[in-house]
């Protein structure tokens, strides 16, 4: 019995720290403690997931983008590889997003100044908190950036050895504890564990219902401001290594005009589009006629300016350049013509027909089949041979067979040799095989787009339309006033869609190219593939994923700008 007795004291005596936690767990505090803790752990995979496969193979491209990288790592090179492609505009780059980051510090402080006038409070002991938590933020990456090539050079010391798991181990060790890594850790998880701790210990003497907020945001904006520092530093240091080996080996020094002049071309085009909706949206006739004036002769001096582009388009990447000029072919005679089909068809469909489920289905068909399979298909159907199906129609007409995916010269030098007048070469347009692949992905994606368009039109009220139709509008009024402008986010939707589409385009045009087209239908995703996979410049390649990365954003932002202030959400 006593031995019993002396067990339980024993098991009550280990049992506090339950019961501290049951405590803390307890309440109404313990109930948004345990909210918590169950939202961060169901997001937890999510996370992990996102930075596995997302923030990790982007930043590790970055990497590799710096260095001259040909199956293994090579020596740090800078901006080289980004400014043997785009040449000096490089430098305007990686400036503009200094200027990014830093236009992000800069809303983010004004956030958090509007924030403390509305509640009357001085919320300046977090930026002590938010300077801890954003220096553990930058020491961690440049704990990383100083443990990538120990890591990395782990392949380079196995060679001509028996690789088992202990030796990797070793070498793994080995690399975390090397001279220049392990001071890194050491400084990191310092600050790290002292962010934490403050906050930890501060978190009842700052009680606020909106400290979470100003951490964050301080955190953020520091984070920020010394990435846009950094950045503009880095670029600075790279463009004065070129200007110097431009002196020295004799050539042309203009790397300093063309940054500055296409940089501030930049900024007058941005300071113009400013001035130009302010003046649209002003109710004064006279104030609308001197912004219009003042954003116009913006735009003439930024033209002006923006004059350098030519002679840095010579001198970059020719590949890259005509794979950006057949992306924009493509994407400018794929995406209207898409859009415009799939939103008749939609309209059709709508309407009280018999069949139309089956129409649906028919449509959305080719978007689900597989692209090399449907690809192949087309290759078939459009071959170069005067028996090919298309070709035989052709000619069965009185027409002449064309070699369609063979055929280098664009469609405009076609029909005027046809026409016999001279076409000049500017005016070319796409080639005939980059037509027959714009046709291709046409018919693949207006299956897509026209179900989107049916679900838009099912959220539109027919009370409007018969409102409308009772005081006298027509179905053309009606569907021009009145289908349009709330069909306006569908539109939206899918015009984006499209168009970071067409840049990111592969698969199908992969199976279609051919060689006789001469490189007319290598958009600028196939000229990143045999950059990587066939020419082996891992460097190169991943520094123009980053041009197409840069320009994906800005049409983006162009478009939400442009395009999403239009749409109309009922």
């Amino acid at each position: 019995m006593q031995q019993a007795v002396g067990s339980v004291e024993r098991v009550q005596g280990e049992t506090p720290p339950i019961g501290w936690l049951q405590k803390r767990l307890s309440g109404g505090r313990g109930r948004k403690l345990r909210e918590y803790l169950t939202g961060y752990l169901m997001i937890l995979p999510s996370l992990m997931l996102i930075f596995t496969f997302g923030l990790f193979p982007v930043g590790f491209a970055l990497y590799i983008s710096l260095h001259k990288w040909k199956i293994t790592q090579g020596p740090f090179v800078g901006l080289k590889n980004y400014a043997s492609a785009i040449d000096t505009l490089a430098y305007v780059l990686f400036f503009g997003v200094a200027v990014g980051l830093a236009y992000l510090a800069i809303r983010m402080a004004r956030e958090i100044l509007t924030k403390a006038r509305e509640h009357a409070e001085r919320p300046w002991i977090y930026l002590f908190l938010g300077g801890l938590h954003a220096g553990s933020v930058i020491l961690f990456l440049r704990y990383i950036v100083v443990l990538a090539p120990e890591i990395l050079g782990i392949a380079d010391k196995v060679k001509r050895l028996e690789r088992t798991r202990e030796l990797f181990l070793q070498l793994m060790g080995e690399a975390l504890r090397a001279e220049s890594v392990w001071p890194a850790f050491l400084q990191w998880i310092t600050i790290f564990a002292l962010a934490w701790l403050l906050t930890i210990i501060l978190w009842r003497p700052i009680a606020s219902p909106r400290r979470n907020f100003y951490i964050t945001q301080m955190s953020l904006a520091l984070t920020s401001a010394a990435g846009a520092i950094i950045t503009a530093w880095f670029t600075w240091t790279e463009m004065q290594k070129a200007i110097t080996d431009a002196w020295e080996s004799g050539s042309e020094v203009s790397i300093g005009i063309q940054v500055v002049s296409i940089a501030t071309g930049v900024l007058l085009l941005g300071f113009a589009w400013k001035l130009w909706t302010s003046a649209i949206s002003h109710t004064s006739d006279r104030v609308f006629l001197f912004r219009g004036l003042a954003a116009l002769f913006l735009i003439i001096g930024a033209w002006l300016l923006i004059g350098e582009v030519p002679a840095v388009i010579e001198a970059g990447d020719k590949d890259l350049w005509q794979g950006l000029q057949v992306t924009i072919f493509y994407s400018l005679g794929t995406v209207p013509f898409q859009l415009g089909i799939s939103m008749v068809l939609a309209y059709l469909l709508f309407q009280n027909v018999r069949g139309k489920e089956f129409f649906r289905v028919v449509y959305f068909l080719p978007y689900v089949t597989p692209a090399v399979a449907s690809a192949v298909v087309f290759n078939l159907i459009f071959g170069p041979r005067a028996a090919s199906p298309i070709n035989a129609i052709i000619t069965f007409f009185g027409g002449e067979h064309q070699k369609w995916l063979m055929e280098a010269n664009g469609i405009f030098t076609l029909l005027g040799r046809s026409l016999g007048i001279d076409v000049p070469t500017w005016a070319a347009g796409p080639s005939l095989a980059l037509v027959v692949i714009i046709i291709y992905s046409i018919w693949t994606y207006v299956g897509y787009d026209t179900i989107i368009y049916l679900a838009g039109l099912g959220n539109i009220s027919t009370e409007i339309n018969e409102s409308a139709a009772i005081d006298g509008a027509n179905r053309w009024q009606i569907f021009r006033h009145i289908t349009l402008p709330l069909l306006s986010p569908t539109t939206y939707f899918l015009s984006l869609i499209a168009v970071i589409g067409t840049f990111k385009a592969f698969n199908h045009i992969y199976v279609l190219r051919d060689p006789l087209a001469l490189g007319t239908v290598d958009t600028f995703s196939v000229v990143i593939f045999d950059e990587f996979f066939i020419k082996s410049r891992f460097g190169h390649a991943s520094a123009m994923a980053f041009v197409l990365f840069a320009i994906i954003l800005a049409i983006t932002y162009v478009n939400n700008k442009v395009q999403g202030s239009r749409v109309f959400y009922g």
